[in-house]
Formats: structure tokens, C-alpha cells, sequence
């Protein structure tokens, strides 16, 4: 059941009791907290600004809607603006339909490529509600398990920038390791041509890479 509580709001963040989600004010009464209801703890509050969910101290969601892809740029300022002014971990859910999927490629460069922030596509707030309640499970288990927060084997990168590399399209945990170890960031990755990218995971993958990077 969800009730109305007022927690400090201290440097962008929100104060997360274990168990629970923090949702913004907005999203009373929607299917997504319809659908979370009864099976995580959700409490809203009106002052979490740019934010959606929080799922702890460290850990946020931001929501584009098919909406919002559609109407326009103002959801790439507000993602730049959270990115710009926050500390905390944002992962970006984004409505992936047959309308908003010509969208999606512009999308996905700005949130994993630009800001490196984590990027998952869901269907329908439905299949959203699913998305938070996992996560929100995985937060609560050790970190060693959990996919979206354990630090990876490699000690090249930062976690963010190899789960950044994995999300290019045809790259995966084995391939993004390969080209974190080639070319050590991000940065000299998007510089890299179709051959040296080729040397490392063969010519179909290095292409779908430099199409992703450079178009």
C-alpha cells in the first residue's frame, strides 16, 4: 500500500527506507504504480524534481515515455540537466513501441554513449513496473550478485564505462571487454577505425560498431 511521507531531500538525493521505492508525485494513480503496488513498497513524494523513482540513496530511475520521445527534445535536456546536477546512479527507461522505435538509435547514443548512464527499453509501463520490481530486488541482495550494480572481473574500467561498451549494439560482456582492453576508453574506441575495430571482434561486429559510433 502506498502513503504519503515527507523524507530529507539532501544533494539531489532522497532518503530510500530498505524495501522500498520512492516514486514522484506525478505517477500517482498510473498504471506503473498500480502495477508495483502490493508488490514492492512505494511511497510518493512531491520533491524529487527531475527524478521518477528512486530504488535507494545512490540509485534512480528516469522515465521517457513514447510521449516524450515523440513531443519533441525537452526529455535530452532534462536527462543532460540530471546528468549535469546529480551524483546518483540513473538508470533511463524508455518506452521502445512501433512508433517511438525510430527514435530509439538517437536515444540510446545520448543516454549510454554521451552521458554513460544505463539504458532499458520496456514496451509498455507494464513491462516497466516488472523492470523496477527486479531491480529493486537486486538492490536489496548482495552486490556481488547483482547484474546491474557488481563490479565486473576487469580492473581496465570502471564499471559504467564496460557497461556502457555492452550496450552497443553486437557487443556483449566478452567483446566490450576485448575493446576496453584494445583501446582502454570510450573515447578511443569512437575514434577507432572499421579495421582496428575488425582486429578485435571480426568485421560484422566492427561494423555495426562504427555505424552505432559515427552515424
Amino acid at each position: 500500500m502506498s502513503t504519503k511521507a515527507n523524507f530529507p531531500v539532501t544533494a539531489g538525493s532522497v532518503v530510500v527506507p530498505y524495501g522500498h521505492v520512492i516514486g514522484n508525485e506525478k505517477w500517482r494513480g498510473s498504471e506503473i504504480a498500480q502495477r508495483l503496488q502490493g508488490k514492492i513498497r512505494l511511497i510518493f513524494e512531491d520533491g524529487l524534481g527531475l527524478v521518477d523513482f528512486h530504488l535507494s540513496n545512490r540509485t534512480c530511475i528516469l522515465y521517457i515515455s513514447e510521449a516524450d520521445l515523440v513531443a519533441g527534445d525537452e526529455f535530452k535536456r532534462r536527462l543532460v540537466r540530471f546528468r549535469n546536477a546529480s551524483s546518483l546512479g540513473g538508470i533511463v527507461i524508455v518506452e521502445k513501441t512501433q512508433l517511438s522505435d525510430q527514435y530509439f538509435l538517437a536515444v540510446q547514443k545520448l543516454v549510454v554513449l554521451e552521458l554513460g548512464m544505463v539504458l532499458l527499453p520496456v514496451a509498455n509501463q507494464g513491462e516497466a513496473s516488472q523492470l523496477i520490481t527486479q531491480l529493486v530486488r537486486e538492490q536489496s541482495k548482495d552486490h556481488n550478485s547483482n547484474p546491474f550494480l557488481r563490479k565486473q572481473c576487469s580492473q581496465l574500467a570502471e564499471p559504467s564505462v564496460f557497461r556502457t561498451v555492452q550496450q552497443i549494439p553486437g557487443v556483449g560482456k566478452t567483446k566490450a571487454l576485448l575493446l576496453l582492453q584494445q583501446f582502454g576508453s570510450i573515447h578511443r574506441l569512437c575514434n577507432a577505425s572499421v579495421k582496428e575495430l575488425e582486429l578485435v571482434v571480426g568485421q560484422t561486429v566492427a561494423q555495426q560498431i562504427y555505424t552505432f559510433l559515427c552515424s
